[in-house]
């Protein structure tokens, strides 16, 4: 059975950084590369960072040089670290497998990301 579950996710201010965590199942982790979506109110979910299963990564332009995505294999663990947060960043944000830049699996349940003063 696949499960992403994301965490992480809390109220920061512009400029602020978090750090989101995904936690995947076994199955799907060792074999995948895995990315970030994000969705914001009244957008389409757009795909943000993803890492394939030797680490060579790719960004959406909007969040080149700030946001970073990282795994774990050995706990097959997904993470992003966002820094210089703007409110633009706020969204839910989700975890999934990748396959020629679409999502494989059925989603989690997010975790929300909330960049405010």
């Amino acid at each position: 059975q696949v499960q992403l579950v994301e965490s992480g996710g809390g109220l920061v201010q512009p400029g602020g950084s978090l750090r989101l965590s995904c936690a995947a199942s076994g199955s799907i982790f060792s074999v995948n590369t895995m990315g970030w979506y994000r969705q914001a109110p009244g957008k389409q979910r757009e795909l943000v960072a993803r890492i394939t299963r030797s680490g060579s990564t790719n960004y959406a332009d909007s969040v080149k040089g700030r946001f970073t995505i990282s795994r774990d294999n050995a706990k097959n663990t997904l993470y992003l670290q966002m820094n210089s947060l703007k409110p633009e960043d706020t969204a839910v944000y989700y975890c999934n497998a990748v396959v020629m830049g679409r999502p494989r699996y059925g989603w989690g349940q997010g975790t929300q990301v909330t960049v405010s003063s």
